[in-house]
């Protein structure tokens, strides 16, 4: 036996079938799917004479069920007799793998500032807040694995605690070494001398601008928002400091 539960719409019957279907041409209800807002990126087999389809909306997978008749689709999570999710390993590949691999691009390509050898064989992204003890607690944490060289923390730079954040952010980037202004404003803790800059400069605040867009595009909702690859090279994320263990899978541990 097959049962369907809906993950975000229920069920969504829609008329119509495709002709000449092609390349990057979908069935007309796959097509009415993404004229609500989704981006179909791909099939995938299905049991019961179906079709699957995989689609990402804001940023969440979606598994697409084209019935046999072309002309309904249902859209939800697929379980089989044993209650085994039949949508997570296709909507692993074909979604959320691509997915990791752009955003850990677009950190990559990110205003960051480096935390550790830049030759560490593990890299660890982290959005920071000046005025966040959190971020203060994860930068002492990671100290171990930092300072021996078996890991470097990118530091993305935002300031969205207090009113002064983004200023001190500001300070620290457009300091003649970014990363030992980090390293004196960490290591000072709650004693940190760090003002934050009156002026910010107009390159500065796009970067700031962009990082605080790209954190929210990742989900972040808290400093530290910390993302890592795990030991099968997927992207994990942690949300504030970390607890013993969490922090040693962060470390590669």
């Amino acid at each position: 036996m097959i049962t369907l539960t809906s993950r975000w719409l229920a069920l969504a019957l829609i008329s119509s079938v495709a002709t000449g279907l092609h390349a990057e041409e979908w069935p007309a209800p796959i097509k009415a799917v993404e004229a609500r807002g989704a981006e179909v990126v791909g099939k995938f087999d299905a049991p019961g004479g179906m079709q699957g389809f995989a689609a990402k909306y804001n940023g969440q997978a979606m598994a697409l069920y084209l019935l046999p008749d072309g002309k309904h689709v249902l859209l939800g999570t697929l379980l089989d007799e044993q209650g085994a999710d039949l949508s997570e390993a296709p909507l692993e590949k074909l979604v959320y793998q691509p997915m990791a691999k752009e955003m850990w691009a677009r950190m990559e390509k990110s205003h960051w500032v480096a935390d550790g050898k830049p030759d560490a064989p593990r890299v660890v992204y982290v959005f920071s807040d000046p005025n966040c003890p959190y971020c203060t607690l994860f930068w002492k944490q990671s100290r171990p694995w930092v300072e021996s060289g078996k890991v470097q923390l990118r530091h993305i730079m935002v300031g969205i605690i207090r009113e002064d954040s983004e200023g001190k952010a500001a300070t620290i980037l457009t300091a003649k070494s970014p990363e030992k202004a980090l390293h004196t404003h960490e290591s000072a803790g709650q004693s940190s001398s760090l003002k934050p800059l009156k002026t910010i400069p107009a390159d500065i605040q796009k970067q700031l601008d962009s990082n605080v867009a790209l954190m929210g595009e990742l989900g972040g909702q808290a400093t530290p928002a910390i993302f890592y690859l795990d030991k099968d090279g997927r992207m994990q994320q942690q949300q504030g400091a970390p607890r013993p263990d969490a922090l040693k899978a962060i470390m590669g541990e």
